[in-house]
């Protein structure tokens, strides 16, 4: 969690280019993305480990990454980057929500806002319109899976609760992507792998570069069964044998799923980071997306005391046999059954 907050905007001129595989497109003038080392210094060399890898160790966090929606909003076309006029407006707009959470929030997501201004139109980059593909007809016919704590129910097993909410895993994408706070990673080297802790809900994925074989197709793993390897400055990591029981880009996939991520460090702050979904099953065709993960002032990567079994879900399927012994107490009684609050904010009631 980000306990400091500080405004950076790099200044460089318009027009930069970015220097990740395929983002060849202009960037805005003061974007953070123009000020990386790599865009800005042609002699500028990634750092190595003792044994010759490039360093991508350290503490990272996509909280910079909050304000770019997932999927790019229509007016914007097949433009991957803000004009600088567009990119000015939100700049201001994170400057605000900053000083917002700086000076008057309080409670548990008080700072944890980024500490710079992105001027990406998405977070997806292909397809060229920058958005999340349709789904296939299988994928629309399969169950969706539990809304959890975030729907109205039914509550009556520990099993329609989210994986979430169980405190199991957000998945292997789900993982990096920001959310409401709890968005650090923590990267540690060998020479024959790579060890990416996340903070919320603490998974941790080891990722071997020893060429080892991949596991059988028998084998489910809830983040996938991953592989690595450099491609000169590029880690690339590709990843299979996932469940089906885990979502992307807010979709649940299926055990087809193939992921390739490429983490590409651009500065002593910055790792550019692609992952390219593929399920044929789910998605009518291949996609991307794009972030950049950046190191923070005075970040640290807090404990996620969090558990399946914990009491949050025992409290809810309590109340829920509680409220279903007031429904039967007002029928026998000829009243209507009591009000349910949090569907009527959350959701239109549903039939019993």
């Amino acid at each position: 969690m980000n306990r400091r907050l500080v405004f950076v905007i790099g200044a460089v001129a318009a027009g930069a280019l970015l220097s990740s595989p395929g983002w060849s497109h202009a960037q805005a003038k003061g974007s953070a993305e123009a000020s990386a080392a790599a865009r800005r210094d042609p002699n500028w060399k990634v750092p190595r480990t003792p044994w010759g890898h490039p360093d991508l160790e350290g503490v990272w966090t996509t909280d910079d990454m909050r304000g770019v929606p997932t999927s790019r909003p229509a007016n914007f076309g097949t433009r991957a980057n803000l004009t600088d006029q567009e990119f000015a407006a939100r700049a201001k707009q994170r400057e605000t929500a900053r000083n917002t959470q700086d000076r008057g929030a309080a409670g548990t997501f008080r700072n944890e806002e980024g500490t710079r201004s992105f001027g990406y139109t998405s977070l997806v980059i292909d397809p060229p319109d920058g958005r999340v593909p349709p789904t296939t007809p299988a994928a629309r016919a399969r169950p969706r899976g539990s809304a959890g704590s975030f729907g109205v129910g039914p509550w009556e097993k520990v099993q329609d609760f989210s994986l979430y909410d169980r405190c199991i895993t957000r998945g292997a994408l789900g993982s990096l992507l920001p959310a409401v706070y709890g968005n650090g990673a923590r990267i540690v080297q060998t020479p024959n792998a790579i060890v990416i802790t996340y903070e919320m809900v603490h998974d941790t994925r080891v990722i071997p570069l020893d060429n080892r074989p991949p596991l059988g197709d028998d084998i489910q793993l809830w983040m996938g069964d991953s592989r690595g390897r450099w491609e000169g400055d590029t880690l690339v990591v590709e990843s299979r044998n996932f469940t089906d029981r885990t979502t992307v880009g807010g979709t649940r996939h299926s055990t087809q799923l193939r992921m390739t991520e490429r983490f590409t460090r651009v500065d002593p702050e910055m790792i550019d980071y692609e992952v390219r979904i593929d399920d044929p099953a789910t998605f009518t065709r291949p996609w991307t997306m794009r972030l950049t993960i950046t190191q923070q002032p005075g970040y640290e990567v807090y404990e996620y005391a969090c558990h399946e079994g914990n009491n949050a879900i025992r409290n809810v399927l309590s109340a829920e046999r509680a409220y279903e012994r007031a429904v039967d107490e007002a029928k026998a009684k000829g009243l209507p059954p009591p009000e349910r609050v949090f569907e009527r904010v959350n959701g239109p009631d549903r039939a019993r």
